[in-house]
């Protein structure tokens, strides 16, 4: 009798399966378009939850055409946010290397911040305060716009090669985010020279973005959060591993062994227990069908969003689902691979029954 083969079980490609650093995700790259208006690449919201909607299948290649289809999708809460500095960066034998940055007056940041831009040292106040000096009181960086000119001015002479924006979430106008602690974040800008990128993220700095300004319903985007963590997992339900038999000589919820004899030690690939959940992943082309207009809040359902509330602020409904629990800041970007056919958006109903229950 030949030998039993099994593939193995679990994707390779999302190892190392550690927890995430931060509960929010980063954007390490920001794609190349050639378009000419200026305008921003990437946005941030926070999960209320899901709910489901009736919308006209406008492809006219699928076999559902013209028809009414019912669909699950997510609400995103999206207020404003905050632009705090201007980021240019210019490209050096060793990748981009920030060239300098441009900073608004700290009284135009939101609520939270005006810890990180203190104008003297810890020890200075105490001083004065005061107090006696801490040990390890250090200092904490100028952000005032008081030189926005002359940094404006050789931000202007250098050779740019990209122009970033450095923006804070706004999380005391969300009700239900414990967190009132702002998130600083840098979003790309897409479209003209950099000379053109600078002045017009000179002129809204110190103020707001909505998620009107970004981008519109109809469009496809990329979802960057973190899963819902899951705590230390066996290998049975780490990887999807089948259980052994039960004539098994030990234990059945564990592989069949652990390696060869020769190597000296256990191989990376041997899928083994560990953490689950709790990890940094991607959503591609997740498709918008609705942007709320201001003052709009017409989607929280019955009784709320479970384990979230009211949505009170500009929100977005996103086709599908997306990662993470409710409360969990998403980050978005424009698609890095942009699917060629979009067809238009034509909703029909939103279900704002009560989702308490289910």
């Amino acid at each position: 009798m030949a030998d039993r083969h099994r593939p193995k079980r679990g994707s390779m490609g999302f190892s190392p399966r550690k927890r995430a650093i931060r509960p929010f995700g980063r954007i390490t790259s920001w794609p190349e378009t050639e378009s000419s208006e200026i305008r921003v690449q990437g946005f941030a919201g926070w999960k209320a939850g899901m709910t489901h909607v009736l919308m006209r299948d406008t492809n006219p290649h699928s076999t559902s055409a013209g028809q009414e289809i019912r669909k699950a999708v997510t609400v995103v809460e999206v207020p404003p946010m905050k632009v705090l500095a201007v980021r240019g960066y210019h490209m050096t034998p060793y990748g981009m290397q920030t060239a300098g940055e441009i900073w608004a007056d700290s009284s135009s940041g939101p609520d939270g911040l005006m810890p990180r831009f203190a104008n003297q040292t810890r020890g200075d106040r105490d001083i004065e305060e005061g107090r006696k000096p801490a040990k390890r009181a250090g200092r904490i960086p100028v952000r005032e716009g008081g030189m926005n000119g002359d940094a404006l001015a050789a931000l202007t002479d250098s050779n740019l090669c990209e122009v970033r924006l450095i923006v804070a979430t706004q999380p005391a106008l969300v009700k239900s985010v414990p967190s009132k602690t702002p998130v600083i974040m840098e979003v790309g800008l897409v479209g003209g020279d950099t000379g053109a990128k600078l002045e017009w993220a000179h002129e809204r700095l110190g103020g707001e973005i909505g998620i009107d300004d970004v981008y519109e319903a109809g469009k496809e985007l990329d979802v960057v959060g973190i899963t819902k963590g899951k705590g230390w997992q066996g290998v049975i339900k780490r990887f999807g591993v089948k259980l052994l038999s039960h004539k098994n000589s030990k234990r059945r919820r564990q592989i069949g062994n652990m390696g060869d004899f020769g190597t000296g030690y256990v191989r990376k690939t041997i899928r083994q227990a560990g953490q689950m959940g709790y990890h940094k992943r991607t959503e591609l082309n997740k498709r918008i069908l609705r942007i709320s207009n201001p003052g709009e809040s017409d989607v929280t359902p019955a009784g709320g969003f479970l384990h979230y509330g009211e949505v009170t602020n500009p929100y977005m409904v996103l086709e599908g689902s997306l990662p993470g629990p409710a409360k969990r800041l998403l980050r978005f970007r424009d698609p890095v691979r942009p699917h060629t056919n979009v067809f238009d958006v034509d909703l029909t109903y939103v279900s704002t029954s009560s989702k308490q229950g289910v």
